[in-house]
């Protein structure tokens, strides 16, 4: 029974266990896969593309299929169904109530001296009243009939002044900044990871050097006993080096803790599960960067070029609304009381062209080109004090890097010098030439000068980083 569930357990554990000795290569390429953000981003370029597309479509046209079933006894209705199903009769005008009146007339005329007698009565003005005042009842109470209209219709722009040209390369540029925007957020994720496995480098390294200092403490502790035992030392001797390795209990413990939660936050990132990485060099390297490489890689810097053709392009679909639009249309189709009964003999067609040109609008277009003009001017502005202010941006950031760098080549020196006189301390104690309290005095400041170094060096990756964000080098470098 123990032999299957520890079986159980064995083909189990694998499949929860997280990823072990990821390289910061292999985590880009999982961000790259599996980042909920950048997925997201990707999303929204690909609606930006179909918008591209939909006002690239305006060119070719509209073509549509209509298909009306309708069935109506309006006197109106009914005579526009028979009058396009090509069978309006005489008798849908009223004639069988005209010709009734005649034909009365014609009677008369007969019994009472022919043709003269005719010609006098339909000369009569009140005769002719009264037959004209005659309400046809086929055609104003016609019966209920059925209509199906089936109908092919088509329309083109031919010239719309170049606005439909000008919107699909406003679109065009709005899905070139929307991948922008993805590479940005590339980078700010890119950023955070590289940072996390700084942090975990860092941490890993602290941890490192808690244990060899607590390993110190208690082979001090343990010369500490053995001295006591031969009268050398006192019992607040021990007590002090149990209550310092109880601190550094406590300190490595919350380095752990910081490490947990880097690894925790490194998974999100990924969306992936991650044990442990492969820790790299302890100090990132600070690209080389020119003052044309600024400009030339710069998300921002890009962006608000971007911005500024887009106003460019905005001017001249403004223009388009002082130039005439032409269009053309045609349609196809037939009518019957029947589904597509007699298509062919009852079909009928349309074509036709037309032309706007609007010369007289209160000035509003006027207005909107001028206001367009004035955007463009300070998109201008904008991308001036876009490539100045990166500038000023990444000179700050290398400054900040070469002084970070003197920082940690002097807080090296430091550590090796606290160290060194930690241990001279260790045997001035040994021989009777120190107090305890003296020699853990000098051991607290190692640890000040170790936890200074390594924050130091925090800092200085950060700021490496954040150069490589803003240039767009995280993912290549």
């Amino acid at each position: 029974m123990y032999r299957k569930i520890l079986l159980s357990m064995a083909v189990t554990v694998p499949i929860f266990a997280g990823i072990h000795g990821l390289t910061l290569p292999k985590a880009l390429e999982i961000l790259d896969e599996k980042n909920i953000e950048i997925k997201v981003s990707k999303y929204e370029e690909a609606m930006k593309s179909y918008d591209e597309a939909a006002v690239d479509g305006m060119n070719y046209g509209s073509a549509t299929i209509t298909l009306q079933a309708l069935r109506s006894n309006d006197a109106g209705n009914v005579f526009g169904f028979k009058l396009q199903s090509r069978e309006a009769k005489f008798r849908d005008f009223g004639f069988k109530d005209f010709l009734g009146g005649i034909a009365n007339a014609l009677t008369f005329a007969n019994s009472n001296g022919g043709f003269g007698t005719l010609a006098n009565m339909m000369s009569n003005p009140a005769l002719q009243q009264s037959m004209l005042d005659i309400a046809p009842n086929d055609l104003n109470y016609p019966d209920a009939r059925n209509h199906f209209l089936t109908k092919f219709s088509y329309q083109i722009p031919i010239y719309t002044g170049g606005k439909i040209s000008e919107y699909k390369n406003i679109t065009h540029k709005l899905y070139e900044m929307s991948r922008l925007d993805t590479r940005k957020l590339r980078n700010e994720k890119i950023f955070q990871v590289k940072k996390a496995f700084s942090d975990i480098s860092l941490v890993e390294k602290y941890i490192y050097n808690l244990r060899k200092i607590r390993k110190n403490m208690l082979r001090l502790k343990d010369t500490i006993i053995e001295m006591k035992k031969e009268g050398y030392t006192k019992e607040t001797d021990v007590m002090e080096i149990e209550a310092r390795v109880a601190q550094v209990d406590s300190m490595l413990n919350q380095a752990k803790l910081n490490r947990d939660l880097a690894y925790q936050f490194l998974s999100f990132l990924l969306d992936t599960d991650v044990d442990s990485i492969r820790t790299g060099r302890l100090k990132a390297k600070m690209p080389r960067v020119t003052d044309k490489d600024i400009e030339r890689l710069s998300i921002d810097i890009l962006k608000a070029k971007k911005g500024l053709e887009i106003t460019e392009h905005a001017i001249e679909a403004q223009k388009a609304a002082f130039k005439p639009m032409v269009g053309a249309f045609g349609e196809y189709g037939s009518a019957d009381d029947h589904l597509w009964n007699d298509f062919a003999r009852k079909d009928f067609y349309t074509v036709g062209m037309q032309i706007q040109w609007n010369i007289f609008n209160g000035g509003s277009d006027k207005a909107r080109l001028e206001r367009a003009r004035v955007e463009n001017l300070k998109v201008a502005r904008q991308v001036e004090l876009a490539k100045k202010g990166i500038a000023l941006q990444v000179k700050k950031l290398k400054t900040a890097i070469r002084s970070l760098e003197y920082d940690i080549a002097s807080e090296k020196k430091q550590l090796r010098l606290a160290r060194a006189v930690y241990k001279t301390y260790e045997e001035k104690y040994k021989v009777g030439l120190a107090s305890i309290t003296d020699v853990l005095i000098k051991q607290s400041i190692e640890l000040q000068v170790l936890l200074k170094f390594l924050q130091v060096a925090n800092k200085h990756n950060e700021k490496v980083y954040e150069l490589e964000k803003i240039l767009d080098l995280g993912g290549r470098s």
